[in-house]
């Protein structure tokens, strides 16, 4: 098996479609294998931002490495969610100022929903404390977003969200929160199957594991979403906010 090149983690002007996270991890022989999915990639109409899990568990033991948390927190993402909350707060702020629908997705903690042996994923001993599925201060929901919970995996599996997307007249989503390879994946993914344009912000989505997150967008960038970095995805909002503005 081909070893993969490390690269600098820096833009790559002749391949936007590739300059991304996965740069130093992803080998040439693979970009090649996926160069049929390459088109142009950018935020689809009418969208609504979607925050994947951006709850307390998430954050706990502080900006650690996560190897040092695993024992006392094992579902925290450790430094790299606290690396997200900057970048993923500039998103929340440009999604507003554009007049965006906002939703999140969090756990159902309510005890008569919590059925036997149905969790989101095989994780043992996970604890249901309602206070650990709070959202974050700094992406505290406003009066008028929506806070969709659900027991599984994906914001779509089980719950109204596409209904009331439909409603809401939202044809795509721009996606945020965590983990990359697990609810964020789920969600982007049924988001496509139901139709919806999908859009990840690189910054705002993290992981665990740095290898997941990268492996996941890569693979979601090629099949059924288009990864954005967070500064592309805000200029199209203060675009948007723009039009918005002439239109009155």
């Amino acid at each position: 098996m081909q070893t993969p090149r490390l690269r600098q983690d820096r833009r790559d002007p002749k391949d936007p479609f590739e300059d991304h996270c996965w740069k130093d991890i992803i080998p040439a022989d693979v970009i090649e294998l996926y160069s049929s999915y390459k088109r142009e990639v950018g935020v689809g109409p009418s969208p609504a931002l979607l925050a994947i899990d951006l709850y307390e568990l998430a954050y706990q033991g502080g900006a650690r490495p996560v190897q040092e948390l695993m024992r006392t927190y094992p579902s925290s993402c450790g430094e790299h969610a606290w690396a997200a909350i900057e970048p993923t707060r500039r998103l929340f702020a440009a999604a507003r100022a554009a007049g965006l629908p906002v939703i999140y997705s969090t756990r159902d903690t309510r005890p008569q929903s919590q059925a036997k042996d149905v969790r989101s994923t095989r994780r043992q001993g996970e604890d249901i404390d309602p206070a650990l599925y709070a959202i974050r201060p700094e992406f505290a929901p406003q009066p008028r977003d929506t806070v969709v919970t659900k027991l599984r995996a994906s914001a779509f599996f089980g719950t109204p969200l596409a209904a009331h997307l439909t409603q809401l007249g939202v044809r795509s989503l721009i996606v945020c929160g965590e983990s990359t390879s697990g609810c964020v994946r789920a969600s982007a993914v049924d988001a496509y199957s139901h139709g919806f344009q999908v859009t990840l912000a690189e910054e705002c989505c993290f992981d665990r594991s740095p290898i997941s997150h990268k492996v996941n967008l890569f693979d979601l960038h090629h099949k059924y979403a288009g990864v954005l970095h967070v500064d592309e995805v805000i200029a199209h909002l203060h675009g948007l906010r723009a039009e918005a503005a002439k239109a009155r």
